[in-house]
């Protein structure tokens, strides 16, 4: 079903001249916001894909990606539902008080957002790389609170689709879980004042690790959370010759055949995660997954299946890593899907 999003996207257009960049309709216009069941909206929650190296680069494009017209409808045909966007706000916003985030950038996110909503697929808006945040997290969380006053005073009437992430991979000096849970519902109070009843995400410290998620606490009195982990392993074979990763170059060459030591491996860490979850009363999201391409492909179609499938038996929503880079499932240069490795993540497709 078309939402009144169809009608924002128009009205973008026009008022966009019809660019890819344009102005978005005014956000205010959004007033149909209905509380969603965390468990009831997370049967939606997959499959997904994230859009990285776009808005989280400091700048779009900067990473030689850019958000254009034709993704939307593209990853949604392909039989996506989810839409995770990792968004760099900090970079966007005043060093100090007020901490203003830029007019122009915030009406880029409302374009993104209705054209995501406008297709039917859920959109995930992460805060991503706030870096100077994980370096001194005391000092910069009155920042960090106003940035998502204002994010959440914004896109208070949209659609229930729309689902908060409030901080990507919490590491450095807010990665022990004692920290993190002391720090998080401070920010999420924040968010609680304009947006009382909206799903949010929320992981645990180191990375969102999976062996972190069972020592996430959650507020008694919040039933619209959604909790979520990303899954990387085993990390020498998804980031065998990734460029980021100290002595990655040695790994070029690990695979990942399915015995049943490796499907055990990743079954046991569901397992776990599952079991918090269900003692917990609070589904799970799996917002990253992925192998680097530099492995070899047969190998990663097998994992990227198995954790997906696996994903889904334990109830988990998830996304995969990522839409068109370096673990891309799209070739943009060829203007292709990785034939592999969609129909690892949508069978059928």
């Amino acid at each position: 079903m078309q939402r009144i999003y169809g009608f924002i996207a128009c009205l973008t257009l026009l008022t966009a001249g019809c660019t890819d960049s344009g102005n978005p309709a005014d956000h205010g216009s959004q007033n149909n916001f209905t509380p969603a069941d965390p468990a009831d909206q997370i049967t939606r929650m997959s499959p997904g894909v994230n859009f990285g190296n776009a808005l989280e680069a400091p700048n779009e494009g900067d990473w030689g990606l850019r958000f254009e017209w034709h993704h939307f409808s593209m990853i949604h045909e392909a039989g996506f539902n989810v839409l995770r966007i990792p968004i760099r706000w900090s970079a966007h916003a005043e060093e100090n008080e007020p901490y203003t985030i830029s007019p122009s950038f915030f009406e880029r996110i409302d374009w993104v957002v209705a054209k995501t909503l406008e297709e039917d697929m859920i959109a995930v808006i992460a805060f991503f790389h706030y870096d100077e945040l994980f370096a001194d997290p005391q000092g910069h969380k009155t920042r960090f609170k106003h940035l998502w006053a204002q994010i959440a005073e914004r896109y208070a009437g949209y659609h229930e689709d729309l689902v908060f992430e409030l901080l990507n991979e919490p590491h450095d000096q807010i990665s022990r879980s004692s920290a993190w849970n002391t720090y998080y519902p401070e920010i999420l109070d924040t968010i609680r004042v304009s947006n009382p009843e909206r799903n949010v995400i929320v992981g645990g410290g180191d990375w969102n690790n999976v062996h972190e998620i069972s020592k996430l606490v959650l507020p008694e009195n919040d039933r619209h959370l959604i909790a979520t982990f990303h899954y990387y392993l085993p990390f020498q074979f998804t980031h065998q010759g990734a460029e980021w990763v100290d002595g990655s170059e040695a790994w070029l060459g690990t695979t990942w055949t399915a015995t049943a030591g490796q499907r055990q491996e990743i079954i046991q860490d569901f397992q776990q995660a599952a079991a918090w979850s269900a003692a917990n009363a609070c589904p799970v999201f799996m917002g990253e997954f992925g192998a680097y391409s530099r492995a070899d492909i047969n190998s990663r179609v097998m994992w990227t299946e198995f954790v997906a499938r696996q994903a889904g038996y334990s109830g988990f929503g998830w996304a995969y890593w990522e839409f068109a880079s370096g673990f891309g499932v799209y070739d943009p240069a060829a203007h292709a899907w990785n034939t592999g490795l969609m129909q690892a993540l949508v069978p059928g497709q």
